[in-house]
């Protein structure tokens, strides 16, 4: 039986974040993933340090590992997309963001997305068919961009994992860590999930 701290040896999970991102939503996973033997590397549009949230309060610094310029999806096996309300508006405008979180999804690898995280997902064109939960503010959004909304801990789709809120993390990083580990879900993992352009 494989020990619970090599479920995901050998495999490089990415973390893509920017500043005014909730901090136990990026710590919490990040310490999960690399109990589980993956190498889990902060990507972000910054390239020194962000900065991190406790709520409405600032947090630690955190620093990033990779710059989102220099990252590639298909180094990648997984992408974890915290929450925090900044974080994600942020990076929804970016474009090289969106353009990375939408190459998991096209080569069918999984995507973990907590909280405010999945609002990056309506812009990549991913929430489209999918079953999905968040921070329940965006659930308007999320079914405008034609997702099932559920008030569920956590929700798994196809290789998508979301969940609500940090008191969600224990079951969030449980099914995240399944989903890495199960591995690439088939190319085109979008397939009619998002209106090819």
């Amino acid at each position: 039986m494989v020990g619970t701290n090599e479920l995901l040896s050998g495999k490089r999970i990415a973390i893509l974040a920017t500043d005014g991102f909730e901090q136990i939503e990026l710590t919490s996973p990040r310490e999960a993933l690399e109990q589980a033997g993956a190498k889990a590397e902060v990507v972000s549009p910054t390239k020194s340090k962000i900065q991190g949230m406790h709520h409405d309060q600032p947090g630690d610094k955190i620093p990033v590992d990779v710059a989102l310029d220099e990252a590639a999806a298909d180094a990648y096996d997984g992408l974890v997309l915290p929450g925090g309300v900044a974080n994600p508006d942020s990076l929804r405008l970016e474009e090289k963001a969106i353009s990375f979180i939408r190459a998991f999804a096209d080569a069918g690898k999984p995507i973990a997305a907590i909280c405010h995280g999945p609002w990056t997902l309506i812009d990549a064109g991913l929430a489209s068919g999918r079953r999905m939960t968040s921070w329940p503010s965006l659930k308007t959004d999320l079914r405008n961009a034609g997702a099932e909304w559920v008030d569920e801990e956590v929700v798994v789709d196809r290789g998508l994992v979301t969940s609500r809120k940090p008191d969600d993390l224990p079951a969030f990083n449980r099914k995240m860590i399944e989903e890495f580990q199960e591995g690439n879900h088939g190319p085109g993992l979008s397939g009619n999930a998002r209106a090819k352009t």
